[in-house]
């Protein structure tokens, strides 16, 4: 065909066959994603995105919800305003296309741990996209030192401060300023060299226009500008992002004059022709990649994918010959809807699990809430809701995803649930805290009197004085731990310098102590060798006599006691060749013990053995009242029936034992008012 024979033909057209296929790409794909958008549209575009987690703790679970931009839509995909790829700027869009990132809990993390999570991020995290982490962790630092610094305060005016004088800061303090400091300066640094590139990449698209505008002027082989061209096209799909602003105009000139040199390139039919095979073979490679992402089962996958060939065939690939434009955009377009449909049901599905795992983990806020406002102010009940919120919130994190418009929400609940047990449990603690720090002064006054008096000579004044400081120490109450040994340690050897003391100067001062204990031995080595008459009446008075006259004895020195012992164990001896009445002979040992006990001036002995009584007293009654249920297991057995007689029994030893119990109590209480 002749130029003027072209030159005819082309006049009958609207437009080139190059300029119809540009335009009827972008109808047609604008179509199939209004198809395939629509459902997004009614259902919400954004797909449900879990916010960040906060670790463990924990305590005292927790960041801001870093959501990333939603997926592409087939409307994104083929509309030529939203080409990521070709656009990029503002501080919002350094989040775009991120992962989705589960929750992390910053609130249970100490200082020196939010120090190491933030160099951590500006090591290792793009700067673009740390931002919400780094502003969490600033949060929570800053509310821990806010903390800290509240105490130091209490403490400053406590002590008799001006609250104008007061300022309180600590290494850890200025050693995270200077990180947040390094980290707003790299990110300064980031976005500077982001606008220069994206200028510089703006005047690299302006100068590869003006060289396309120069290809319809140029003086050489139509073969050789072709090649041209094709070159044009490489650098100008990998000359990198501009500002988006300025997107719009560069891609309408750009296309003008692509469009102007097909025009060009349609004057020679063999160009045009090897041209239009060579794009219907990418185009026929993008439809059978199309065509076998729509059978993958990783829906997610396949759209992901599926938006990358919507951006080769829209910018990488050019027209085909008018034959077979509808067939290939059919095709293409078919695969796309399958693609669309599968992932719209799939976020269907994923949507029901989101809602179900969002109204699970409202019930776990609910029930931190409710430990937090029902916990009782004991150490104990404390300890016990530690761990029971620990688990709460482990559940939390495992409970999944929630919809993304719920998800800022639920952890914002989330936090401020944590950080309410928080406060109540540091309040109850930090009350704790001061209850101790005032036994702690208490304390330190009674080791003061202690210390005072270790080496007094008024014994007879300073001993009692000496007791009643040891039982008020006990009837204090707990202390800081880390004092509590050591202040232990200084009251009790002063204590036992003062008692050593009393002994020692007792068994040098009284030599009729020793005159006792040699009394005593005799006394003992005597009762070793007693022969009984095997009348019980007689014996009994015998040891009875002998008992007497070893309390007339008298006292014998502190060093010494260890021969009481020695007695008790002859006389149980004794008593245990009598026949003799098993609550008599028991009653006889036990005054014999109370003796010896009120002998050792330590009133926690008989303390202790008058709570061993009454513990043994409850018990018995608790075993009597269970055997006398049992008997009503036996209601219509007669009497002589052997389980209901050994029942009977049973309950007769229990009761004559009771007995005794109750005549020990009753003598070792008589004692004790005595003294």
């Amino acid at each position: 065909m002749s130029d003027e024979e072209l030159d005819k033909e082309k006049d009958k057209k609207p437009a080139t066959p190059e300029s119809s296929e540009v335009e009827a790409a972008e109808v047609d794909t604008e179509e199939a994603a209004k198809e395939t958008v629509k459902t997004d549209d009614e259902k919400g575009d954004k797909e449900p995105v879990e916010q960040k987690e906060e670790s463990p703790a924990s305590e005292e679970v927790t960041a801001e919800t870093e959501e990333g931009d939603t997926e592409q839509t087939g409307e994104e995909v083929a509309s030529e305003n939203d080409d990521d790829d070709e656009v990029s700027s503002s501080d919002d869009e350094d989040e775009e296309h991120v992962e989705e990132k589960e929750e992390k809990d910053y609130h249970v993390l100490s200082k020196q741990e939010l120090i190491a999570e933030f160099r951590a991020l500006l090591k290792d995290g793009p700067i673009q996209s740390i931002k919400a982490d780094v502003e969490e962790i600033k949060t929570e630092f800053n509310a821990k030192f806010d903390e800290e610094v509240e105490h130091k305060k209490e403490e400053f005016l406590a002590g008799g401060g001006n609250i104008i004088d007061f300022h309180y800061t600590t290494p850890l303090k200025k050693q995270f300023n200077s990180i947040y400091f390094d980290y707003k300066e790299k990110r300064n640094q980031y976005y500077q060299n982001l606008k220069r590139d994206l200028q510089e990449n703006y005047r690299t698209r302006e100068a590869l226009i003006e060289e396309l505008k120069g290809l319809l002027n140029a003086e050489e082989n139509i073969n050789t500008t072709y090649k041209h061209f094709k070159d044009i096209q490489e650098r100008w799909h990998t000359a990198g992002a501009i500002p988006r602003d300025k997107y719009n105009t560069i891609w309408n000139t750009y296309r003008h004059h692509v469009e102007n040199f097909y025009d060009f390139l349609h004057l020679n039919r063999e160009f045009r022709d090897l041209d239009f095979k060579h794009n219907l073979d990418q185009k026929l490679k993008l439809i059978a990649r199309a065509e076998e992402l729509a059978q993958q089962e990783d829906v997610g996958k396949a759209f992901r994918e599926l938006q990358m060939l919507h951006k080769m065939w829209k910018e990488d690939v050019g027209p085909v010959a008018k034959e077979y434009r509808d067939e290939v955009w059919d095709k293409f377009s078919t695969a796309t809807r399958v693609i669309h449909d599968k992932r719209q049901e799939y976020l269907k599905d994923q949507e029901k699990h989101f809602e179900e795992n969002y109204i699970k983990k409202q019930e776990l806020v609910q029930q931190i809430t409710k430990v937090a406002e029902g916990t009782a102010a004991s150490h104990k009940a404390w300890q016990n809701a530690i761990k029971e919120v620990q688990k709460l919130r482990d559940a939390y994190f495992e409970a999944g995803k929630v919809p993304r418009n719920k998800a800022k929400e639920i952890w914002n609940s989330f936090k401020e649930s944590t950080r309410n047990f928080n406060k109540a449990k540091n309040g109850f603690y930090k009350d704790q805290k001061k209850a101790q720090y005032a036994n702690l002064e208490k304390k330190l006054e009674l080791i003061k009197i202690a210390e005072e008096n270790k080496d007094s000579e008024d014994f007879e004044v300073v001993t009692p004085l000496m007791k009643k400081i040891q039982s008020d120490w006990k009837s204090i109450g707990h202390v800081p731990r880390k004092e509590s040994d050591k202040i232990w340690k200084k009251f009790k050897d002063a204590c036992n310098h003062y008692f050593d003391r009393v002994h020692a100067e007792r068994n040098e001062a009284n030599k009729e102590e020793m005159a006792h204990f040699e009394a005593k031995q005799a006394l003992l080595e005597n009762m070793s060798s007693l022969e009984l008459t095997n009348d019980p009446k007689a014996d009994v008075e015998t040891i009875k006599a002998k008992i007497t006259e070893w309390k007339g004895i008298g006292r014998v020195p502190y060093n010494k006691r260890n021969i009481e012992r020695k007695f008790n164990k002859v006389l149980d001896e004794l008593f245990g060749k009598l026949k003799l009445d098993k609550k008599e002979a028991e009653m006889i040992r036990f005054e014999n013990k109370l003796s010896n006990l009120a002998s050792q001036e330590d009133i926690r002995k008989l303390q202790n053995e008058e709570f061993f009584i009454s513990k043994r007293i409850t018990e018995t009654q608790s075993e009597i009242r269970q055997l006398e249920n049992n008997l009503g297991f036996f209601q219509y057995a007669k009497d002589d029936n052997p389980l209901v007689r050994e029942v009977h029994d049973n309950i007769a030893k229990h009761k004559e034992q009771l007995n005794v119990w109750k005549s020990k109590l009753k003598k070792i209480r008589s004692l004790r008012k005595q003294q």
